[in-house]
């Protein structure tokens, strides 16, 4: 199939690496390069959620592929949006988290909210010695990382019945990209997000279902959370010139009617299973 109607898949292989790298090269040009453990640490509150709550549709679409006592392995699981609520669920769930600070919020949640069935391994990924397990996740996970093929091969090694992705039709950064060049003078493109994953599926010669559910963090005005996402994004810290440009920016958009959560980016919840054959 990949042969016939997709690009080998070391050309869809560099076509994302190079959209990572692009994308990855805007804070060395402004001169804002700072390490990831950093970047992660100032993400931790927007990466927690109640693990039981009943408002999240891809939350309920994960929840159904549960099969009591399974192992699921949920890759950069961060601090635990969908690892905990998937341990109370009933599956036995080991979390791959690199960045100390999430790992340790994850714990903490796990502890908060009594949950058991629940193993942390700080480690990135790909790891040597992955742990199996029945599925394998990865939510919001990916976009930003330039070796996909060496990632998935090792995501689908480590599952047996399914592997499971939740993916945005664009990149959830994508919304602070826009405000790089009136803010820092310099263009940043767009990581690639779920249009991209699938042409990457594809020429890998996997068959895949794909189900797309409304993003769940809907449209809304909460200036003080949107500067907050921005900041974060743009590596600004409040009172600078940086800081001023940026909400004049943020100010012109939204009298526009822009904003940062549109509702018509839909998510999709892409289900295969691992042990198709591969074109690395």
């Amino acid at each position: 199939m990949a042969g016939s109607l997709m690009p080998p898949a070391a050309t869809s292989y560099q076509a994302w690496a190079n959209r990572v790298r692009a994308h990855g090269e805007a804070p060395v040009r402004a001169g804002l390069e700072r390490n990831r453990e950093e970047t992660w640490a100032s993400a931790v509150d927007a990466f927690t959620a109640d693990p039981r709550r009943d408002d999240e549709p891809a939350l309920d679409a994960l929840l159904r592929l549960v099969q009591p006592g399974e192992t699921w392995l949920d890759i950069g699981a961060g601090a635990g949006r969908y690892a905990l609520p998937l341990a109370l669920a009933g599956a036995s769930v080991v979390a791959i988290e690199p960045s100390t600070a999430m790992a340790g919020a994850l714990r903490a949640g796990a502890a908060k909210h009594g949950v058991e069935g629940l193993r942390v391994i700080e480690r990135e990924w790909p790891m040597a010695g992955p742990p199996a397990a029945g599925v394998a996740l990865i939510a919001h996970v990916g976009y930003g990382t330039e070796s996909i093929g060496p990632f998935l091969d090792a995501m689908e090694a480590a599952a047996r019945r399914l592997c499971v992705a939740l993916m945005l039709a664009r990149a959830p950064s994508s919304a602070a990209d826009a405000y790089w060049l009136p803010v820092h003078g310099v263009e940043r493109p767009s990581l690639p997000a779920l249009p991209e994953f699938l042409r990457v599926l594809l020429a890998r010669g996997k068959l895949f279902d794909l189900r797309l559910l409304p993003r769940f963090e809907q449209a809304r005005r909460d200036p003080a959370a949107d500067l907050r996402f921005l900041r974060r994004h743009l590596r600004v810290e409040a009172g600078t010139p940086a800081d001023e440009r940026l909400q004049r920016e943020y100010e012109t958009r939204v009298a526009r009617g822009e904003s940062l959560h549109p509702s018509d980016v839909p998510l999709g919840i892409v289900t295969w299973e691992p042990g198709q054959a591969s074109e690395s």
